[in-house]
């Protein structure tokens, strides 16, 4: 019930907070730069922000239609507790007539994980540039509707039309992905300058502490863990600079990772970690195993748990997961979660590794520190709250400022569960 109320007030809620956003959008009126997708669009925030450093303002961990009107009146949750919100509602009034932000450029991450997000979003912003580089099954339980009424034929086509909506009010630039037919079959709805990015420029992929990519135009070696897919970001960011007619950095030097996002960590016995449990969308999941397939090392283990809000697709993206887990040579599985054990654990066949299976992080925390010899690398993926295993396999525990969800209802919830 609870659920079907907060559905209910999502949007007139969240209208509130765009009126007073809007007034304030026009008070500063920046240029604005959209990047959307179902996946790695934090990961191309920071590679942006890298590049445009102090000369833009960015939309860090305000994707939705509450966090971006709140980003834009400088409004800030800081416990994500419900006492919050009557001071919210008290404040956006005078953030909508505050003092504008200095930044002329604004760089903003927007997601659309349910039908009516990208327009409310893309109504909002209306941005002079849109980067959209991937779209798939992503909270795709809030698109099964759209597909049982027949609006659409499958979730992959919900899920794009919403992401359309924000192409749809692009003013004068979209960056796309040329290989993503969902993406292609959106751009009759824009009347923007369509530039594409395709696979045939990437040349060579080698990763291993560092990533090398090579295209038909550049060489960029980035002092980070990037899948190969990251390679629309690249280009995407190259493609926004020279159209901003600014200088360009192969190297990436002010990259860094946002946390959970391939984060490398020393663990305890000499091992090390890589956490990437930030979100688990089957995009994601693939690129990081393929990622993590690439990787040079010695003996590899990899703990995978649970993807979530699949809603009618769960079963068959847990099955195709499991499939492709089946052909990773790797030294160790540890498979986490009730939907990874149902669906995914039967198209494991291969006798090439072994694989152990829990319902409960805990019951996998207590089996690494039991099990784990010494030397190992390990890949963290998917939800379940891995960041809480990963937590307490770090060699340095000031490391732990550097994982994702450290707020308090975050810590509270992993206590909950015994972490």
């Amino acid at each position: 019930m609870f659920q079907k109320i907060k559905r209910a007030f999502y949007f007139p809620v969240a209208s509130y907070f765009r009126f007073w956003a809007r007034i304030q959008l026009r008070v500063w009126n920046p240029r604005i730069i959209v990047i959307t997708g179902s996946s790695g669009k934090t990961t191309l925030l920071h590679l942006i922000e890298a590049q445009l450093d102090h000369h833009a303002r960015y939309s860090h961990k305000a994707n939705s239609s509450f966090g971006i009107p709140f980003d834009i009146l400088g409004l800030n949750r800081k416990t994500l507790s419900l006492f919050e919100w009557p001071m919210l509602f008290f404040l956006a009034p005078s953030g909508a007539f505050k003092k504008p932000y200095k930044e002329k450029l604004y760089v903003v991450e927007v997601d659309s994980d349910r039908p009516g997000e990208g327009k409310f979003l893309g109504k909002l912003l209306r941005p002079e540039i849109v980067i959209w580089l991937s779209s798939g099954r992503t909270h795709s339980m809030n698109f099964d509707s759209s597909v049982q009424s027949e609006k659409f034929s499958t979730i992959e086509d919900a899920v794009a039309n919403e992401f359309g909506h924000v192409l749809e009010c692009c003013q004068r630039l979209a960056i796309i992905n040329a290989d993503n037919l969902n993406i292609i079959k959106q751009t009759f709805r824009t009347k923007a300058k369509i530039v594409k990015i395709s696979k045939k420029n990437l040349k060579s992929y080698i990763v291993d502490s560092k990533t090398h990519f090579k295209t038909t135009t550049n060489d960029y070696l980035i002092n980070a863990l990037l899948p190969r897919e990251s390679f629309y970001s690249i280009e995407a960011s190259q493609q926004l600079l020279d159209d901003l007619d600014l200088p360009f950095d192969p190297s990436f030097k002010r990259f860094s990772l946002p946390p959970g996002r391939c984060s490398v960590f020393k663990g305890i016995k000499n091992t090390t970690l890589i956490d990437s449990s930030y979100n688990a969308t089957p995009d994601g999941m693939k690129a990081i195993i393929d990622l993590f397939s690439d990787y040079q090392t010695k003996t590899k283990w990899m703990v995978i748990s649970d993807m979530l809000e699949l809603g009618n697709e769960e079963k068959e993206e847990h099955e195709k997961l499991g499939e492709l887990l089946n052909t990773q040579k790797i030294n160790k599985l540890v498979m986490v979660g009730p939907r990874m054990i149902g669906y995914s654990l039967p198209k494991i066949t291969t006798k090439n590794f072994p694989v152990t299976s829990f319902e409960q992080p805990k019951d996998a925390l207590l089996y690494l520190k039991e099990n784990l010899a010494g030397g190992e690398t390990i890949l963290f993926k998917g939800a379940r709250f891995l960041e809480g295993i990963i937590e307490h396999l770090l060699n340095d525990k000031e490391d732990v400022k550097k994982l994702c969800r450290r707020e308090a209802v975050w810590q509270k919830r992993r206590k909950q569960w015994g972490l």
